[in-house]
């Protein structure tokens, strides 16, 4: 039972004492549970509040996404332009040992697998057994002799977007 006390005006005699006067709320009654919410003090969240608080949830969610996407595919674009040049330096360590670039028809598992033309051939040049791939999951495009002027070869890419015959839109060895 929740109850006010007030304190009254003491009665001194001898010694003075405090008497207590206890007053009970209106909306109480005698033995009620202490702390057991009745039906008017339900605790919880309506109906509008919980709507509310999901489209704030979506709002975020729409506009958070797509930069965090945006991000994922600018980091593939630089792991897939590092792996460019790590693969041209392992091509360059290739051409020292056998004097030349792979040929377009044996690639790059000719760094992997001594060709039949290759001599002192020091590899394998690759710790996997498999051709590389991109960050996209596709096989790097590699051709020798280069079809871009200045270049010994051509190692590139497709991208995300899965370029064909558009070089410009691949991703190529500087």
């Amino acid at each position: 039972m929740r109850l006010f006390d007030t304190l009254a005006q003491p009665r001194c005699a001898k010694t003075c004492e405090w008497s207590v006067r206890t007053t009970q709320r209106p909306d109480q009654t005698e033995g009620a549970n202490i702390g057991v919410p009745s039906d008017t003090d339900e605790a919880g969240f309506t109906l509008l509040e919980l709507l509310v608080v999901i489209a704030i949830l979506g709002l975020l969610i729409g506009l958070v996404a797509p930069a965090a996407l945006r991000q994922l595919g600018g980091a593939r674009n630089s792991v897939a332009h590092q792996s460019i040049q790590r693969l041209g330096e392992v091509l360059d360590l290739y051409r020292l040992d056998t004097g030349s670039y792979p040929s377009t028809e044996d690639g790059l598992h000719a760094l992997i697998e001594r060709p039949q033309d290759a001599e002192n051939w020091n590899g394998p040049y690759l710790k996997d057994n498999a051709d590389p791939k991109d960050p996209w999951h596709h096989p790097y495009l590699y051709s020798n002799p280069s079809e871009r002027p200045g270049h010994d070869y051509d190692l590139c890419s497709k991208g995300a977007h899965e370029a064909t015959s558009d070089r410009a839109a691949m991703i190529c060895n500087p």
